[in-house]
């Protein structure tokens, strides 16, 4: 099992996407890249930690690859905002990876040239670390399908992603994801 850690904006829309990846085993929310040991989600939104809200993704490499992880988080969020995600505005919403080795840095460097393909707006996703990984609380696990399809904010946000997802990796989804 291998582990990638990324910041697109909002915890909860990015698990919602790779929930529905083959070969993705876990999905976890929590924060990375401050200052303040063990913050509090309350914290992180206040924007003064330096933390961005993230998602450490546990990952089976025979079956879906860290550069096809890469592929889809910059397919699935905007990189092109800097320290935002739609209306979510601060550096807590970030985008950015943490890689978690050399080959990993390499390969996020190549992802992100990837992504400027065919861009008129230049990439500000950051590619940061080493850096500590704090678990979000309880409550903002698996947000998406426990919870999140009764918040507002969430049915706005998360199918448009998904739908993306679906429109250009539908090869690389869980069978029960294709529908």
């Amino acid at each position: 099992m291998q582990e990638a850690i990324f910041a697109g904006g909002c915890f909860w829309c990015t698990e919602a996407v790779f929930n529905d990846i083959a070969g993705v085993k876990s999905v976890e929310s929590g924060y990375i890249g401050g200052n303040n040991p063990d913050p509090s989600y309350r914290e992180v939104c206040s924007g003064t930690t330096g933390h961005a809200e993230a998602i450490k993704i546990g990952f089976d490499d025979a079956v879906v690859s860290y550069s096809d992880l890469l592929d889809i988080f910059f397919a699935t969020h905007d990189p092109t905002q800097l320290n935002r995600q739609g209306n979510d505005v601060g550096t807590q919403y970030r985008s950015a990876i943490f890689p978690l080795n050399d080959g990993q840095r390499t390969e996020a460097e190549a992802g992100m040239s990837r992504a400027a393909e065919g861009r008129n707006e230049p990439i500000v996703t950051t590619i940061e670390g080493p850096a500590t990984w704090y678990v979000a609380e309880d409550y903002h696990q698996q947000y998406w399908a426990d919870e999140g399809r009764g918040n507002p904010y969430c049915v706005a946000t998360i199918p448009p992603k998904l739908q993306k997802l679906r429109t250009s990796f539908a090869d690389k989804l869980k069978d029960n994801a294709k529908a």
